[in-house]
């Protein structure tokens, strides 16, 4: 290994910029890992590529970019006590206090210390040869998952996976994906993977309701508008469906969740960003909807995630629809910046 390493900036605008940095050395508890995967994430896109938000847990340092990673140990710094030299890993992308009640539980995304920092966001991430990592945050990728899996699972899989854990999806739901970008794809092939009857999706981009169904990730498609809701119901018997999930992070898109959900059931708001305005009796209340808000997992969560991947022989990457080499980070962060397209991801192997 030589002394320095390519390393991705965003300084916004839409502009990418590839640096010589000087590789880390890890340090007490700390691991060096060789990145062979680092995917794009819608958030790296709204909140870091367009523009810079420069406030809360999205605040952007002007660190290498990327929070999703996935590579193999190359170095182990003094006090690691479960992972060596050749371990594949995943990266769980925020390394939180360690000692508040969310961190305790395995959720470092709701850290409020001041000592939290998400890779990509406030420190080093993975859009680079090596990535600096704490062992606290590294979870074990299995032989039968490639790089590109595991890198999908850091956030998308894992972001799509708790609320349909939280709601306990099962062959008694069928389930509405508003919005199909990577987090809606994988809500989808993971409600069929846990049982679901029925998975129906909607969007604005045809080929992204294309791409869905082509990887089977629903088994339904329709177009994001005007008459969406009455499709939908049309193909329920006018019920709704028992789950619905939005990914879309816009106000049209939630509420299509929202009125699509059938009365008892259960909706989770997972798509970052906007508003929403809707007449609460009508659309929440009187049909007894059970409102969920759900933010990334839990490092248990993700770990146990890792385990059904492998028993359901589910491949996270065939979400994916584009593949760059690291110097070619800046046409990757516009093809995904056109949302058109299923995953983007680097891949560094």
């Amino acid at each position: 290994m030589g002394t320095t390493m390519r390393g991705v900036r965003l300084p916004g605008q839409r502009r990418v910029v590839i640096d010589e940095v000087a590789r880390p050395v890890p340090g007490h508890g700390q691991v060096l890992v060789q990145m062979k995967a680092s995917s794009i994430c819608g958030s790296n896109i709204r909140a870091i590529y367009r523009e810079h938000l420069g406030h809360g847990p999205e605040a952007y340092q002007g660190v290498i970019a990327g929070h999703e990673p996935c590579g193999q140990i190359v170095e182990v710094g003094p006090g690691c006590q479960r992972f060596r030299r050749g371990d594949r890993v995943i990266l769980y992308h925020i390394s939180g206090c360690g000692v508040c009640q969310d961190c305790r539980e395995g959720y470092m995304i709701s850290c409020t210390s001041p000592a939290r920092a998400a890779y990509g966001w406030q420190r080093d991430g993975g859009h680079a040869d090596y990535l600096l990592a704490e062992e606290t945050t590294c979870i074990a990728l299995p032989d039968e998952l490639s790089y590109v899996d595991g890198a999908l699972v850091a956030c998308g899989f894992g972001t799509a996976y708790e609320p349909l854990r939280r709601m306990g999806v099962s062959g008694r739901d069928r389930v509405l994906v508003t919005g199909l970008g990577p987090v809606g794809l994988a809500v989808g092939l993971l409600a069929k993977a846990l049982g679901a009857s029925e998975v129906v999706g909607t969007d604005i981009a045809p080929p992204r309701l294309t791409w869905a169904q082509t990887i089977g990730a629903v088994d339904r498609g329709v177009m994001a508008d005007d008459r969406a809701l009455d499709q939908i119901h049309t193909w329920t018997e006018g019920h709704g469906c028992e789950v619905a999930v939005d990914c879309s992070g816009s106000p049209a898109g939630r509420l299509l969740a929202l009125q699509g959900t059938r009365r008892f059931g259960r909706c989770a708001m997972v798509g970052e960003g906007n508003r929403i305005d809707f007449d609460v009796s009508q659309t929440l209340i009187h049909p007894q909807i059970t409102l969920y808000g759900s933010w990334v997992t839990s490092v248990g969560h993700m770990e146990e995630l890792v385990e059904k991947l492998v028993a359901w022989n589910l491949k996270p990457e065939v979400t994916v629809s584009h593949r760059f080499p690291l110097d070619e980070a800046g046409e990757a962060y516009r093809v995904a910046d056109e949302g058109q397209s299923g995953k983007v991801c680097l891949v560094m192997e």
